[in-house]
């Protein structure tokens, strides 16, 4: 980890990464690239489309319970309707996420110049998560599968998060959320075994995502120099602590009794499998060397992220 010392730090707003671009260059820059590559899921898709016989929904390396005891007894049939329902399971997430993001995304920019880029791409990114939210709403009804919400627990600790959340630990959790899931989705919109479909609607949430992550980051890194110094140490705490709740919502029980498995030995399994916890470390790995470099990845904080299972 590099390190950086507090006069470095305030000297022309540097961090460990080196100087911090100018936030209005940034925008502008990003509300170009969306003029130019933004996308109507609802024309860019064939919704209509039969899914295609014998493939799956999500790739079958990034399903939950790949190459454990249970996923080796279990018939092709069966692997690909979980890869059905995880698919849903992950859309299901990635709304609540995107619902929390965009509510903190308008907190961000309320006190702030409405005339200024900086503005103007956060609501442009509202733009674009909005229609996020919808296409991955459609996917599901698409899929014939049910609708899989957070665990009540989840839906208020993500509450009390939106309360209670600095402006750091904000774009902290949206890294977190973007990151992760922006990885698989790299793997899977290539991947010629998947479902058209779903392809389809994963490259559309990795070209806009781009734009999303780059503005967290620099905006994330100026926070970290200019925040006081009791906001960053709090970013640090909640942001592990979100780590861990994360970590845990990306399976959602109920897909196992929903394909016929035993939900318990399903979870123990998950939790038990290597290749589970290395899919989840290498998927948040950019994220985390990033934070590490910034200073997120410090003390109680770095100890949640570890319990989290995200850091090695």
């Amino acid at each position: 980890m590099t390190t950086l010392t507090e006069a470095d730090a305030l000297d022309g707003l540097r961090d460990a990464l080196g100087l911090l671009k100018d936030r209005e260059q940034v925008a502008e820059r990003l509300l170009v690239s969306s003029a130019k590559h933004s996308f109507d899921p609802d024309e860019e898709l064939d919704w209509d489309a039969p899914f295609e016989e014998g493939k799956w929904f999500w790739p079958p390396e990034l399903v939950s319970l790949y190459d454990t005891p249970m996923w080796k007894r279990m018939s092709e049939e069966q692997r690909i309707l979980l890869s059905r329902h995880e698919a849903a399971a992950l859309a299901s997430l990635g709304i609540w996420f995107e619902i929390i993001l965009m509510q903190l995304l308008v907190r961000h920019i309320y006190d702030k110049a409405a005339t200024s880029a900086h503005v103007r791409y956060a609501l442009t990114e509202i733009e674009d998560e909005c229609r996020h939210s919808k296409m991955f709403a459609r996917l599901i009804s698409r899929g014939g599968t049910p609708w899989y919400p957070v665990s009540r627990a989840h839906q208020n600790l993500g509450r009390l998060f939106k309360t209670i959340s600095t402006t750091p630990g904000s774009f902290t959790a949206t890294l977190l959320g973007e990151e992760v899931l922006d990885w698989m989705q790299r793997l899977t919109f290539p991947d010629e075994r998947v479902q058209t479909l779903t392809r389809g609607v994963t490259r559309i949430h990795v070209v806009e995502e781009a734009r999303h992550v780059r503005y967290a980051r620099e905006e994330l890194r100026r926070q970290m120099v200019t925040a006081p110094k009791w906001s960053q140490e709090f970013t640090r705490v909640t942001s592990g602590e979100f780590a861990r709740v994360f970590s845990v919502a990306f399976v959602n029980p109920e897909v196992y009794t929903n394909v016929g498995l035993d939900k318990r030995e399903a979870m123990a399994q998950v939790k038990a499998s290597g290749h589970r916890r290395e899919v989840m470390q290498t998927g948040a790995k950019r994220l985390t060397d990033f934070l590490d470099d910034i200073g997120v990845l410090r003390g109680v904080g770095r100890r949640l992220w570890k319990s989290s299972g995200l850091l090695a």
